[in-house]
């Protein structure tokens, strides 16, 4: 008999903008493995909607940042701190973003609460900055970053992470860029964002130029986030998958 292969499941803990749209959370997405827990993306609004899922922090081993906006990495001092305040953690918790990320945590981190960043702890955070297509093993997690189109003051990725036999490629925020397709070639899913309906917005991805590219993605799934109003009030001309905050996918 074979190996039985174990599934990878994908909870959209926060699906929204940095605005709220929809009264969605900022992006925060749970991937659970048989052997692991981690974080993709980890917005301002993430401890809540981790607490709200009744998520163990204790149980999430890493964060994976897309790029450095508040609604994509602004959890993170907020995570650290509950996790020495409340949570009592003991082990080792790895970031992994763009370079910059651990200067700009730690910057965060001072804005949020002056000295914050200074404490002794009795866990390591170990910081992972990824060069730009160059894989990475964390953990058993065969991560890459692809460069994409959005100001952040860093570099901004596409995350591709394969574990479990599965591969997820998240986007981040990006106009239109081929580099989408080599990053989401052959994946099982693709999360993908998708702003506006069809309003051209620099730095962002409508939902009608992704639609004009979707016979050229290898991908075996694709499903649209980051929806602001404007698209959140057209759903029902929308032919792709959408995800909001609770959906769940099994991959």
């Amino acid at each position: 008999m074979g190996v039985e292969e174990k599934s990878v499941e994908v909870q959209f803990l926060g699906s929204g903008d940095a605005f709220g749209s929809g009264g969605q959370l900022q992006t925060c997405f749970l991937v659970s493995t048989a052997q692991d827990s981690f974080i993709l993306d980890c917005g301002a609004s993430s401890l809540t909607a981790l607490k709200a899922a009744r998520i163990s922090l204790n149980d999430i081993t890493k964060i994976f940042i897309t790029h450095l906006h508040g609604d994509h990495f602004g959890g993170i001092p907020f995570f650290i701190l509950d996790a020495q305040l409340v949570s009592k953690r003991t082990q080792p918790l790895t970031i992994i973003g763009p370079p910059g990320l651990e200067e700009r945590v730690h910057a965060a981190m001072e804005i949020f609460f002056p000295r914050s960043s200074q404490v002794s702890r009795k866990f390591e955070i170990r910081f992972l900055e990824l060069m730009p297509r160059q894989p990475e093993e964390v953990d058993g997690v065969l991560t890459t970053g692809f460069p994409v189109i959005h100001f952040s003051g860093a570099p901004s990725y596409a995350l591709r992470l394969e574990c479990d036999g599965r591969c997820i490629v998240y986007s981040g925020d990006t106009e239109w860029t081929e580099t989408l397709l080599e990053a989401a070639a052959g994946a099982d899913l693709f999360i993908c964002e998708a702003y506006y309906y069809e309003k051209r917005m620099k730095f962002h991805l409508d939902y009608k130029s992704l639609l004009s590219h979707l016979p050229e993605f290898s991908c075996k799934r694709i499903v649209i986030t980051h929806l602001n109003d404007d698209l959140l009030s057209r759903l029902e001309q929308v032919e792709l998958e959408t995800v909001r905050d609770g959906t769940v996918l099994t991959i």
